[in-house]
């Protein structure tokens, strides 16, 4: 009972995504991605399996107008201006 609801769900989340898609893959993704302005068609038509998965998170940026992705913040990032060195790695065996 709980696969076939599950199953029933998921195909209507996919349909949902499928009805933003569509749109999205033709006008919205210039609109939130000035770099894809210029895309092909077989740009666009690699881009609809990806916004059917991701598409509330696509009609949000969509909606509110971001045109840059935002910000990476991880563990490397933060450290970064706290003056972390690059250096390059040393060997494990040095001669």
């Amino acid at each position: 009972m709980i696969a076939p609801a599950f199953l029933l769900l998921l195909g209507a989340y996919l349909a949902c995504g499928l009805v933003f898609a569509i749109p999205f893959a033709l006008i919205g993704v210039k609109k939130i991605d000035p770099h894809a302005a210029h895309g092909s068609w077989e740009f666009r038509l690699l881009v609809i399996p990806g916004t059917m998965a991701f598409w509330p998170l696509l009609l949000r940026r969509w909606v509110t107008g971001l045109k840059e992705p935002p910000e990476e913040c991880n563990a490397h990032r933060r450290l970064a201006p706290a003056g972390v060195s690059h250096r390059e790695p040393q060997a494990a065996h040095p001669k």
